[in-house]
């Protein structure tokens, strides 16, 4: 059976993800990361959470998971079994430890994931997948990480809020039935990641963190930037076809 595009895509980024996710998880903690005093435990459930949603649609790049189905467990019992060896391993890796604590953060992102993927669609678990990556981020450092890499902050709010833009957009073709480029559209394409925006600089903040507004400034260049290349890819299809 011949795979489809998107499948082909997942496939692609999981064979990146996972070998990456295990090096990262099998070398000394970073500097960088002891710096920032990170909470681990939500680096676990993020990582998991996205190694999850990789495999499951891979696997059923059109399905929800299905309980009753026997796939659904296994794709469980796959994740669960490398959870187990990865914290084993790490017990062998100067400066980290086995640490059920951090097992259950994974087993967390992993159910997470698959109980998401047994209610919505592809797309609309991308964007929440997605959100969360970027809410949890943006609050799990304890210090202004702006302070620490700011090139790679300033990528990340640039790149992060504009991927989030972009599966937004995707949602309002499939679900909304907007006319393309209509004045609602792109209200609407704006609003959410706008907004989106907005709560997690608020949550910052009451967490007692410092609000950048080099921070937001360059989040909303994301946004409206991915919007604008939207337009404009749209624009060229539109004359093509045209002519």
């Amino acid at each position: 059976m011949a795979l489809t595009r998107r499948q082909k895509l997942t496939i692609g980024v999981l064979i990146c993800y996972w070998p990456a996710l295990f090096v990262l998880a099998h070398i000394p903690v970073p500097q960088l990361v002891r710096r920032a005093h990170v909470s681990d435990k939500s680096l676990h459930f993020i990582a998991y959470l996205i190694l999850v949603f990789l495999l499951w649609f891979a696997i059923s790049p059109y399905r929800k998971v299905n309980w009753r189905k026997a796939r659904a467990w296994w794709v469980l019992l796959a994740v669960v079994c490398y959870g187990i060896a990865d914290e084993l391993l790490q017990g062998f890796i100067g400066g980290r430890s086995c640490d059920a604590r951090d097992f259950l953060a994974n087993l967390a992102g992993t159910l997470t994931g698959l109980i998401l993927f047994s209610v919505l669609n592809f797309w609309l678990v991308s964007l929440i997948v997605v959100g969360i990556t970027i809410f949890a981020l943006t609050n799990i450092a304890r210090v202004n990480v702006a302070d620490l890499v700011p090139f790679t902050n300033a990528m990340f709010h640039f790149f992060g809020y504009g991927f989030f833009t972009v599966v937004w957009i995707r949602c309002i073709y499939l679900f909304l039935g907007l006319k393309a480029f209509s004045t609602k559209w792109f209200i609407t394409a704006l609003a959410l990641p706008m907004g989106f925006l907005l709560g997690v600089k608020i949550f910052s903040v009451v967490l007692g963190r410092e609000l950048l507004m080099q921070d937001v400034v360059i989040a909303v260049a994301g946004v409206a930037t991915t919007v604008f290349l939207v337009y404009l890819i749209g624009l060229f299809r539109f004359r093509g076809e045209r002519f």
